[in-house]
């Protein structure tokens, strides 16, 4: 169990590394090597029994010629000493041959034939039978001679040979001693270009992204250590190419996180001295009111209110350096009273240079947190009023703002609409993005990023809608209030 204090990294990664004991590289080798020796041992099968069959071909390719002898040779039979001329030639006991229905025998012995241990039959083998045979002369040998039957040629039907087995197995042992020297030199030689080629084409680059990755956790902020993509068009270029980008991406966010920290450390520090400042501008802002000057005394609501929001956007900029924002307490809550409440606080509609209209209905109730829903529309608004007051309508146009909402499908949907400038195409990828969204020079973008972390934990969503003028914020929130509330 991971203890409080103790690095992680130190019990995901340094134990998998103590307990590898061979690289891909070695696994690789050691693979290849069996399965080149399996092939290897599925080609021996049928080349030793292709072997016997040959030899015993051989066999009685020579006992053919005795019968050809056979067949020519007087009634009173052969010369004395030739029949044993034929046998030791072929290497045989005995020879046998039907020519025109009557059997004819060559014999060492002057007795009959001996038992036999096997009878083969040349003529109707089957490959599954001749391995089969092949495997038991090599692993329990006849005692006894084998019988052999083949085709004969002539007038003769077939030819028949009893032979020992011993100089058979002998053969067979000694060509299968030439075949393993032979495997075993292609085995080397074919696992050898097989790792060569697969360690240059596969081992190399995975060793390559594996050091990198490495690297890279050690120091992710460090642009030197994102990888450099090959041109390989596979899957592995594949691989360095997204490890390429998510390495940019994580270490764009990472930097960002980082600002964030370094931010809400000297916000922390700052923070009881600056509300000190503010809340003591604030008292005396207060006097202001009791003077007799009425000029004075007409600008002082306006800047206590000031001093007031510049005190909760010192508050809203720490509430986001926060681990996490609260779950919102979800109530009924009238929505066009709380817009009404969040447009007085901005100062609408103001001059009058400013049009704004609260077209939410009377009725419209939704189930949220208020204080939160107040942020939301505080943050939205306050961005439609700035970028109307620094740019402008579209159209030398009067500047508007309205806040509209209503049911659809089982959600209340809320929308901020202003005729002002819109929202540059360069600020749409990161709008909801801290630091990264701003679309006012010097602005943070805190706003529009607290704005959605709060839509998202009412379990509802906020974009930007498109519009042919100005900038439409879209927040939808469902009416059916999730389980817990």
């Amino acid at each position: 169990m991971h203890q409080p204090g103790l690095p992680r990294n130190d019990l995901s990664i340094s134990q998998p590394r103590g307990l590898t004991r061979l690289g891909l590289s070695a696994k690789l080798l050691l693979v290849t090597v069996l399965f080149v020796m399996l092939a290897e041992v599925l080609i021996y099968l049928p080349s030793i029994a292709n072997f016997r069959r040959n030899w015993l071909n051989d066999r009685i390719a020579a006992a053919q010629v005795a019968a050809l002898v056979l067949e020519g040779a007087p009634e009173d039979g052969l010369p004395e000493g030739s029949e044993n001329r034929l046998l030791m030639g072929v290497g045989a006991r005995s020879i046998a041959a039907r020519v025109g229905g009557a059997r004819r025998l060559l014999s060492l012995d002057s007795m009959p034939p001996p038992e036999v241990s096997r009878s083969i039959d040349l003529r109707n083998l089957s490959w599954i039978n001749a391995i089969e045979e092949a495997v038991a002369v090599l692993v329990s040998p006849a005692t006894m001679p084998i019988r052999v039957v083949g085709e004969a040629v002539g007038g003769a039907d077939f030819v028949e040979i009893v032979i020992d087995e011993a100089p058979l197995r002998q053969a067979m042992l000694k060509f299968s001693w030439s075949l393993l020297l032979i495997s075993l030199l292609i085995t080397g030689l074919t696992a050898i270009a097989v790792y060569i080629a697969l360690n240059a084409l596969i081992i190399g680059p995975i060793r390559r992204l594996a050091a990198n990755v490495m690297e890279f956790e050690a120091d992710p902020e460090n642009p030197q250590r994102i990888i450099e993509p090959t041109l390989r068009a596979d899957e592995i270029g594949e691989a360095e190419r997204a490890l390429a980008r998510m390495q940019e991406t994580l270490a764009d966010e990472l930097r960002t996180k980082k600002h964030l920290a370094e931010l809400g450390l000297a916000v922390s520090k700052i923070n009881h001295d600056l509300r000190n400042m503010l809340a003591a501008a604030q008292l005396m802002s207060d006097q202001l009111i009791e003077t007799r000057d009425a000029k004075v005394r007409r600008f002082a609501p306006r800047l206590i209110a000031t001093l007031g929001r510049a005190i909760e956007f010192c508050q809203a900029t720490l509430a986001y350096g926060r681990a996490a924002e609260a779950t919102p307490v979800l109530r009924d809550v009238a929505l066009r009273q709380l817009v009404t409440e969040q447009a007085e606080m901005l100062g609408l509609p103001g001059d009058g240079r400013l049009r704004f209209e609260n077209r939410v209905p009377a009725e419209l109730i939704a189930p949220c947190d208020p204080d939160q829903m107040a942020r939301v529309l505080t943050n939205l608004m306050r961005n439609s009023v700035q970028a109307l007051t620094q740019a402008g309508a579209e159209a030398d146009a009067q500047p508007q703002l309205a806040v509209t909402a209503g049911p659809v499908n089982g959600s209340v949907v809320l929308r901020v609409i202003d005729n002002g400038p819109g929202v540059p195409e360069r600020a749409r990828a990161n709008l909801f993005q801290a630091f990264r969204g701003s679309v006012t020079p010097g602005g943070t973008g805190l706003g529009l990023a607290v704005a959605a972390e709060l839509v998202r934990l009412h379990g509802g969503t906020i974009e930007l809608e498109p519009s042919s003028a100005g900038a439409v914020f879209r927040v939808c929130l469902p009416l059916r209030r999730s389980n817990g509330h």
